[in-house]
């Protein structure tokens, strides 16, 4: 699965909880915030002054490399 700016930070979080330190590290420190968790990705960027662009590519490379290291240790 990719992400979309359209995402929202509680589903995205969902798809795989250590997200939260790669969202840490681009300034998004509010993501524990109720309303942070009904924010989709690209209205925390403009909130924080963050790309979006930049953080999805980011998030996309990390969930890339998870899913072919899952992958490499099932053996599929």
């Amino acid at each position: 699965m990719k992400a979309t700016k359209e995402m929202l930070i509680l589903d995205l979080l969902q798809l795989d909880p250590n997200l939260a330190e790669l969202l840490m590290g681009h300034g998004l420190h509010c993501i524990g915030c109720m309303l942070a968790s009904n924010e989709s990705i690209e209205q925390a960027c403009v909130v924080h002054g963050i790309s979006v662009d930049g953080l999805l590519e980011d998030i996309n490379s990390y969930l890339e490399s998870s899913k072919k290291e899952k992958t490499q240790e099932t053996g599929q």
